[in-house]
């Protein structure tokens, strides 16, 4: 019979691991309060804790650097795991996975180290980012302001065409699913233990609830106000002002949309979005990249988002944990708005984690 393992948690992470897992031969259930569903009928405000369709949903590169988080190292190599993830499921699932392969664009007007670093003549790609190709001044936006610009191969997905292929996917071969709110993640020893298989122990229990459930003092939330609209728009575009605001778009793909963003406040909870910052997002993404107006004054307005991004100062926790009285339990929670781009990444350092602590604890035996 094959070890058990819970997964908790139904976002992006939390169904990458569980896929991740029963890959490598583990009967997997996850438990979860809220799951994917269509994005249309999803109440904003009563779901607002579930991050995941909230999301961009897309791939940015971030570079790592000395001068920044050591955590960032670890980070890039995730989301460059995670780009490969998202080719191969693209490859094979091109009309249904709610993938999108285009072209990623960077605007900084004041650019770090982190980015000053890609410019070198003597290696200008030194993060092997793939179709990395600096911009030349011809090519940034006509106000002036942008000092620094790129381009590179990059993904977006449309986030509950792909959240909801990923549980079906799951379901599919085979896993479980339980709806639940836990306020542990230790719960979900007993809560198998008494609806589970008989005889059947429950190895792990994979923490990847967003929040963490757990106290953890690192932990914090960022509001982000993005904008839905119906125009479609033929890259991601980043841009960082110089007072540290950013400006952007995500394609959705598969007759999403666009999201028009945006906005990181930590610690804001106000879950009412504001029409003067959702008027200040439309107007300054139009005037750094028009051709979304195609021709149009102004661009169609289908929904506000506010979203909470469950955030962790320095850096996601994705370790594991024996938790006294209960089991084993392997953290992955804490990715701020990295969510989707470290996905699959995360998810390999969750199989990871689960197999060295069960076969840490055979070799005991």
């Amino acid at each position: 019979m094959s070890q058990h393992v819970a997964v908790v948690g139904a976002g992006v992470i939390g169904l990458s691991s569980a896929l991740l897992l029963q890959r490598s031969g583990y009967a997997v259930t996850i438990i979860a309060r809220d799951f994917p569903g269509p994005f249309e009928t999803m109440d904003p405000t009563t779901k607002i804790n579930y991050t995941s369709p909230w999301g961009g949903a897309h791939n940015r590169w971030v570079p790592p650097h000395p001068s920044l988080p050591a955590s960032l190292e670890r980070e890039h190599a995730m989301s460059l795991r995670t780009f490969d993830h998202m080719k191969s499921l693209h490859a094979s699932h091109p009309h249904t996975a709610g993938i999108t392969f285009l072209q990623g664009i960077e605007y900084i007007e004041s650019p770090g180290p982190e980015y000053l670093a890609l410019s070198t003549p003597s290696n200008p790609n030194a993060l092997n980012l793939p179709g990395f190709r600096l911009l030349d001044a011809s090519e940034l936006p006509a106000d002036g302001k942008v000092t620094w610009g790129c381009e590179y191969d990059t993904w977006c997905v449309n986030p509950m065409v792909y959240c909801s292929f990923l549980l079906r996917r799951f379901v599919h071969r085979g896993g479980r699913v339980l709806q639940r709110e836990l306020r542990r993640p230790e719960e979900a020893f007993s809560l198998l233990a008494s609806e589970g298989e008989p005889g059947r122990k429950i190895a792990a229990v994979v923490n990847a609830s967003g929040t963490g459930l757990v106290p953890d003092p690192a932990m914090t939330i960022t509001r982000g106000q993005t904008c839905l609209v119906a125009e479609e728009c033929d890259a991601t575009v980043t841009r960082q002002n110089a007072d540290g605001s950013w400006t952007f778009c995500v394609p959705r793909g598969f007759e999403g949309g666009t999201i028009i963003g945006g906005t990181k406040e930590l610690n804001n909870w106000d879950a009412k979005p504001s029409m003067e910052v959702r008027a200040r997002l439309l107007k300054r993404f139009a005037e750094t990249y028009p051709k979304i107006l195609g021709g149009k004054s102004e661009m169609t307005v289908i929904r506000d988002i506010v979203g909470r991004r469950p955030t962790r100062d320095g850096g996601p926790r994705v370790e594991g944990e024996l938790v006294s009285g209960a089991g084993f339990v392997m953290h992955a929670y804490g990715l701020g708005g990295r969510g989707y781009e470290l996905s699959w990444g995360v998810a390999e350092a969750v199989v990871e984690g689960v197999e060295r602590h069960i076969k840490g604890a055979e070799s005991k035996l």
